[in-house]
């Protein structure tokens, strides 16, 4: 099957593309590069059934191609605010743009929204039912109402002109790939702690959070694509921790002898997120696998690999010794 994903340089889309390309589909990645990285996506270069599109999606593209998977956008607090109309014209217009050629090359199409769409809720957890309260011109809105109008845009499409359609929530993703600037909590928590430095925690530390791993949320998107079901349907971890429960997980895991301070809270940032999958369980028979334990062991590794040989092998070593005693 030849395949379309749009920012497939990015954490959630080059783990698909490597699930795609090992099943031996042709597989298009599609990314402008503000927040992707081509080393993602490097090993793949050399094959006949890949294909690398430096492209951005708010500009049509003319390709023909059986799905596509709509992933493109930065997503994190730092890249979305950084250019925030960037950001909306993004998530309309681009998505305009792949849903224009999924209806013409008669593709099937699957839209990466996000759990965002729920807003500071007030209701836990979140269901696909759950209309959200949601600041329309807060900070972090170029966002959440960018994904709010992507949703819409894709189920106008699909009662309009018949285009077949998916859309996914997808709640905080973790893993390899992560960038070490891109403000994640976990991505800050564990560069912060590698480099020594003491581990900062926004507010009062008890936000909650549910952290999934990009291996069981690319699944998620793989059987939803080949579903008949459409959604909108949540894809995260059930599984909710304090932020200061994941920033003592972090100290323990990587550095114990690094502190945890406390800052200011974020501006527009909920006090809780966490998703209701029932939805997912009853129609993908999909949950996640990875517990954040395990996740976060993974996830360390590769950052350091990234910036220091040496460090990774005392932390694999330091780990392996861990978990004997456990």
């Amino acid at each position: 099957m030849r395949i379309l994903v749009t920012g497939g340089a990015g954490l959630i889309g080059s783990h698909l593309i490597d699930r795609l390309m090992t099943q031996g589909h042709e597989v298009i990645c599609l990314d402008n590069f503000y927040t992707g990285h081509k080393r993602n996506i490097l090993k793949w270069m050399e094959y006949p059934n890949f294909e690398l599109l430096r492209h951005d999606v708010t500009e049509p593209v003319r390709l023909e191609v059986e799905q596509i998977y709509h992933l493109a956008c930065p997503t994190t607090r730092v890249h979305c605010q950084f250019n925030s109309v960037k950001t909306i014209k993004t998530n309309a217009i681009g998505t305009l743009n792949m849903l224009g050629l999924a209806k013409r090359v008669k593709a099937k199409f699957l839209l990466a929204s996000t759990g965002e769409v729920y807003g500071d809720p007030e209701v836990h957890p979140q269901s696909e039912d759950y209309r959200g309260n949601v600041d329309p011109i807060g900070i972090r809105s170029c966002y959440n109402e960018g994904k709010r109008i992507a949703e819409t845009l894709t189920f106008d499409y699909h009662r309009q002109n018949a285009v077949k359609i998916c859309a996914a929530r997808i709640f905080n993703t973790y893993g390899p790939r992560m960038l070490e600037n891109d403000g994640r909590v976990i991505s800050n928590l564990v560069f912060q702690a590698l480099r020594n430095q003491p581990l900062v925690v926004y507010g009062d530390g008890y936000q909650t959070r549910s952290f999934c791993y990009v291996s069981d949320l690319v699944e998620g998107l793989m059987r939803l694509m080949n579903s008949e079901y459409i959604g909108p349907v949540n894809l995260g971890s059930p599984n909710k921790c304090t932020l200061l429960e994941l920033a003592q997980t972090v100290q323990k895991l990587v550095n114990p002898s690094v502190k945890i301070e406390f800052a200011p809270p974020l501006l527009d940032d909920p006090r809780h997120r966490c998703p209701d999958i029932t939805r997912a369980k009853a129609w993908l028979n999909w949950e996640p696998k990875i517990s954040l334990q395990q996740g976060l062991k993974l996830t360390v590794e590769s950052f350091c690999s990234r910036f220091d040989i040496e460090q990774t092998q005392q932390f694999i070593t330091a780990t392996a010794q861990l978990e004997k005693q456990l």
